[in-house]
C-alpha cells in the first residue's frame, strides 16, 4: 500500500500483444483492398472515467499520428450530446450526418464518415449531434463498428464518454483493447482503477495506461505523483506519458492536433511516440532532424534519462 495515497499497488494486469502490420499499410487510398481481412482491424476504446483528463485530445492526436504513418484510421466520437472530437480536428463545419441518422436510415454510413482533408486515410464519425440526448445501444454500436471494419479501416479509436454509466458500457461493447487516460491526481487514479476493473469485467484485457499533464517540476518537489507511481498503483502497462503543455489550448482552438505542428513540442513528440508504441513500435523516441535535436534530448531526459527514477 502506498503510504501517501492509501492505494494498493496493483500487480500487472493481463494484456495481449499488437496485431502485425499489414503489407498494404502504407497505401492511404480511400478504398480497401479486395482481399482485406477485417479480423486485423484493431478497435481501441480511449477512456478515463473522470472527465477533463485529456481523453479527446489523446484520441485526436494518437489517431492523427497513426494516420500519418500510413494506416487507415476511423475515430468515433461516442459522447452522446456533448461531442468535441470534431472541434479538435477542425471538422465541426463538415458534420452533416451522425450515426443516429445512419441508424434511422436517413443517410448512408459513407455520408456520416467525414474524411480529413489533410490526411484522407483518417475519418471521423460522430454518434450524435449536440442537441441529441438519447442513447445508442450496445447492439447499435457493435453494428456500426462492424460496418466500419468492412470498409477497410485498420484502426478504430472510440472516444468514450466520461463516467461509467450506460454511455460507457455501450461505447466499450465493440472494443477489444483500451487505453486509459489518467492524470497524476488521486481522483483521476481512483476513477481509472474503477474503469480498469470494469473493462476486465467486460472481457477487455488488453489495456494500456497513458498518463497526461505530467509536470516534472512538481514531481521533483513531491507535489505530484510520478508516472511510475501512477502505473504501479493501477497495475496497467504504460503506453506513454504526456507533459503539461499550454499549446494544447492553442491547438484545440485552431482545430489542429499538436502532432501536425511543423515544430513539435514535447507533448506532440510524446503523443507521436505513444501512437508508435500502440501500433507495435517499441521505442519512445522518433528520429528527428538536427533542428529538433535539443527537443529530442529533452524528451530522452524526461522519459529515459537520469531522472527516470524521480518520474
Amino acid at each position: 500500500m502506498d503510504s501517501q495515497t492509501g492505494f494498493i499497488r496493483r500487480p500487472p494486469r493481463r494484456v495481449g500483444g499488437p496485431f502485425p502490420r499489414p503489407s498494404w499499410a502504407l497505401n492511404a487510398s480511400t478504398s480497401p483492398p479486395p482481399n482485406l481481412d477485417v479480423t486485423n482491424t484493431r478497435t481501441i476504446v480511449i477512456t478515463s472515467g473522470k472527465g477533463g483528463v485529456g481523453k479527446t485530445t489523446t484520441t485526436a492526436n494518437i489517431g492523427m499520428s497513426i494516420a500519418r504513418l500510413g494506416y487507415r484510421v476511423a475515430l468515433i466520437d461516442a459522447d452522446i450530446g456533448l461531442r468535441n472530437l470534431d472541434l479538435l480536428l477542425g471538422l465541426e463545419n463538415r458534420i452533416l450526418y451522425t450515426a443516429m441518422e445512419v441508424l434511422d436510415g436517413q443517410c448512408r454510413l459513407d455520408q456520416a464518415l467525414i474524411r480529413d482533408k489533410r490526411w484522407k486515410n483518417l475519418a471521423i464519425l460522430s454518434i450524435s449531434k449536440n442537441r441529441q440526448r438519447y442513447n445508442i445501444t450496445r447492439k447499435n454500436m457493435t453494428m456500426l463498428i462492424d460496418s466500419i471494419r468492412k470498409r477497410g479501416y485498420q484502426y478504430i479509436l472510440i472516444d468514450c464518454p466520461a463516467g461509467i454509466d450506460v454511455g460507457f458500457v455501450n461505447a466499450i461493447a465493440p472494443a477489444e483493447e483500451a487505453v486509459i487516460v489518467a492524470t497524476p491526481e488521486i481522483t483521476a487514479i481512483r476513477d481509472a482503477d474503477r474503469v480498469a476493473g470494469l473493462l476486465e469485467a467486460n472481457g477487455i484485457f488488453n489495456v494500456k495506461l497513458l498518463v497526461n499533464r505530467v509536470r516534472p517540476d512538481m514531481i521533483k518537489k513531491n507535489d505530484m505523483m510520478s508516472v511510475r507511481d501512477v502505473q504501479e498503483m493501477l497495475g496497467v502497462p504504460l503506453l506513454g506519458a504526456i507533459p503539461e503543455d499550454p499549446n494544447v489550448i492553442i491547438s484545440t482552438n485552431r482545430g489542429e492536433p499538436l502532432v501536425l505542428k511543423k515544430k513539435l513540442t514535447l507533448s506532440g513528440i510524446a503523443f507521436e511516440n505513444s501512437a508508435r508504441r500502440l501500433i507495435g513500435k517499441q521505442d519512445y523516441l522518433i528520429d528527428l532532424t538536427s533542428p529538433y535535436k535539443g527537443v529530442v534530448q529533452r524528451v530522452q531526459e524526461f522519459f529515459l534519462g537520469s531522472d527516470l527514477e524521480a518520474l
